[in-house]
């Protein structure tokens, strides 16, 4: 383990501030992320720290003039970056030491995720304290990093930035040291070993990865133990398939707990639908404001399916109203998906979002109503945040709340109903947060395959039109004529070649999109995308994916993303995609491929004291145990017996099928004159074909 103590000593600094001549004429400051379309980098265009993009132009400067590397990481939603910003980067004094001494680059880590990854986990390696962001690295001018550590107010970071400028003059070799240990640490971080040709898999190691997830989860408030509490989706996604698989109740009452605790906590937003980032305590209550695309994309398939397991019209209802606020607020006229919302508004967090008393009773102007809404809500004189602010929030039943204010149920729904209305209303007259209206193309494909979930689940028309229209948009704006994608889009541009979660997620919602439409050309571009991924990312030493292309110009090292974590990781991603996709073109090349990666990490997996962060693998290993059905469905009436096929819970099926054949051999053969036959087939055998839905579900069990 790489770990340096560095041991800052105060020093007075007293520099004259650093001036420059505006480009605009508007800004005393102007620096070279003006150029630039990322929110985030904007949001300090107008620092007096002379900052720069990534990019040659900063490296081949910082090489010149022998000057160590600050890069600093962040994102647009991010609140500690804010702070940072506003204390220190805004500051020309602690901007004339960075300026003089140092080579200032400036990230926006959602749009190179490859280049947070190697400096976070350089923080990880050599950094006392936890990490987060704003990342801030220093790294040697080849960009190896030294040291990396998270936010600083304004007095530490000017005694960091000493300690590092004496370093680097004083003792050069000794930080060159460190970033010769610290990169080679980096190398091994993420070593996994060579794939399997001769696979087995055990239904006893996905018992013992189950019963170790499902010791961590809360049965009270749901989620894992403790505070702060994450949506993390494919855990649960994972629970969910894997009650499907046995029945296990444990692992749906886990999954159900978490959905409902969610729903009634702070962190769901019930006036405006969506969910923020987290909870900062166990009972979901007190969430970190920011609205995340990617929460919220995975969130909407998982209320979906639950609903599908359940028939809750609690989460028909999280669903709806989590599409609205997407559609609302977060969906560009293109049909692309924006990114996210901030955390704060007017420089405070939650401003938005919060109520005292006495703004609701004004807005609602009726006194019985207003007494109803804040009891539900939990609404109080005093607050239950900070400063006598309320973030609502659902602890009471309903029905035992109507009846203590006298009312019945169905006029107390109604009133709730009508104040929500009001608040709503009211609510968007304030100073709205801060959008970030970069379109990734991962996390759209996160939420349109949402979208697609949601439209299987519940059968809302709106929402397969939604998915159909982001769809086209990542065909015409996302993805070259060889199937190369690009990661971002703002102002009708795109700047950066894509990563491997971009191929993987893309693939994964197109293939989706291919099952609710039977229109071919999704299948083969999820087909052509993993073709293009095999070409350009693949480790020919080990079989896995490297996470960016062989096209791009190299890092200090070339990482893999191997976990799963909130998004779950482009290797297992891409691990299951080659075996949906090998079953559907028949290449039985890629599914040998995916069970020898599968088989690869399944010893790590088993091991590990943290199988939550292996949750879309283990949904991988249940298709390496028993293979999905492969259900064709071909006549003319295949359309209206797909849908009602859809509205089922079906984690272990792949439909494929239409009024025609089309060109996919496992449909050949299958049309029959004036009638529309489901064929149930595993592993290519098929069952005799049947003509009701209930009897193909009958021969899924």
């Amino acid at each position: 383990m790489y770990i340096f103590r560095f041991f800052f000593f105060v020093a007075i600094i007293s520099l004259a501030a650093c001036k420059t001549t505006s480009s605009d004429g508007q800004h005393a400051y102007t620096n070279e992320l003006i150029h630039e379309s990322s929110p985030y980098l904007l949001q300090h265009a107008h620092n007096p720290v002379n900052w720069y993009p990534w990019g040659e132009k900063a490296l081949k400067k910082a090489k010149e003039e022998n000057k160590l590397l600050i890069i600093s990481i962040g994102y647009s939603s991010c609140h500690w970056c804010h702070v940072m910003e506003k204390e220190s980067f805004s500051d020309s004094t602690v901007a004339a030491i960075m300026n003089e001494h140092f080579v200032a680059i400036k990230v926006d880590r959602e749009e190179r995720p490859d280049v947070d990854d190697i400096y976070m986990t350089a923080c990880q390696l050599a950094a006392q304290g936890g990490c987060g962001w704003p990342l801030n690295a220093f790294a040697l001018p080849d960009g190896r990093p030294v040291w990396a550590g998270t936010y600083f107010p304004k007095k530490n970071w000017m005694e960091i930035l000493e300690y590092f400028k004496n370093e680097w003059q004083n003792d050069p070799q000794k930080v060159t040291q460190y970033a010769n240990d610290l990169t080679a640490g980096i190398g091994q971080s993420d070593e996994v070993p060579g794939a399997s040709p001769n696979a087995a898999f055990e239904d006893e190691v996905m018992n013992d990865v189950a019963e170790a997830l499902l010791q961590k989860i809360d049965y009270r408030w749901g989620g894992r133990q403790g505070a702060p509490k994450f949506p993390m989706p494919a855990n649960y996604e994972f629970l969910l398939e894997y009650h499907h698989y046995n029945g296990n109740l444990k692992a749906l009452e886990a999954v159900t707990t978490t959905l409902d605790q969610m729903a009634a906590g702070g962190i769901y937003d019930h006036l405006g639908g969506g969910f923020a980032r987290y909870a900062t305590d166990e009972r979901w209550q007190i969430p970190h404001f920011e609205k995340m695309l990617y929460d919220n994309g995975q969130l909407v398939s998982l209320y979906a399916h639950a609903y599908q397991v359940t028939g809750k019209e609690l989460y028909r209802n999280i669903a709806a109203q989590t599409i609205e606020f997407v559609k609302r607020e977060l969906t560009s006229p293109e049909g692309g998906f924006y990114s996210s919302l901030d955390a704060q508004s007017e420089g405070v967090e939650g401003k938005f979002y919060v109520w005292t008393k006495a703004e609701i009773d004004q807005v609602l102007a009726d006194p019985a109503a207003a007494a109803l809404f804040c009891d539900f809500y939990e609404v109080t004189e005093k607050g239950n945040w900070e400063e006598g602010k309320n973030i609502l929030h659902i602890r009471k039943d309903l029905a035992s709340v109507a009846q203590k204010h006298n009312m019945s149920l169905t006029d107390a729904e109604a009133s709730i109903a009508k104040s929500k209305e009001k608040l709503f209303e009211a609510r968007s007259k304030r100073i709205r947060p801060r959008l970030d209206d970069k379109v990734l193309t991962s996390w759209n494909a996160l939420m349109l395959k949402g979208l697609v979930d949601a439209w299987r689940a519940f059968g809302e028309k709106a929402y397969l039109d939604m998915a159909l229209k982001n769809g086209n948009f990542l065909r015409q704006n996302m993805m070259q004529e060889d199937h190369r994608l690009n990661r971002n889009f703002k102002d009708g541009k795109s700047s950066i070649n894509a990563f491997l979660d971009d191929y993987a997620l893309t693939a994964q919602a197109f293939t989706a999109l291919y099952e609710v439409t039977f229109d071919e050309k999704w299948l083969y571009d999820a087909k052509d995308l993993t073709e293009y991924a095999l070409t350009h990312f693949t480790d020919d030493e080990t079989g896995f994916f490297f996470y960016t292309s062989d096209l791009d110009p190299p890092l200090v090292t070339r990482k893999k993303e191997i976990t799963d974590n909130v998004i779950p990781g482009s290797n297992s991603v891409m691990t299951h995609n080659l075996l949906i996709l090998g079953d559907y073109f028949y290449n039985q090349e890629w599914m040998d491929k995916a069970r020898g990666l599968m088989a690869a990490m399944a010893g790590q997996i088993h091991q590990s004291n943290a199988p939550d962060y292996y949750s879309m693998w283990c949904q991988v290993y249940m298709d390496c145990l028993r293979m999905p059905y492969e259900v064709a469905i071909v006549g003319p009436e295949a359309q209206q017996k797909r849908d009602a096929l859809l509205t089922n819970y079906l984690p272990n099926a792949m439909l494929l099928g239409g009024e025609t054949e089309g060109s996919l051999e496992l449909l050949k053969d299958k049309l029959q004159d004036g009638a529309t036959y489901i064929y149930v087939c595993q592993n290519k055998v098929c069952k005799l074909p049947v003509e009701e839905v209930d009897r193909a579900l009958e021969l899924m069990k």
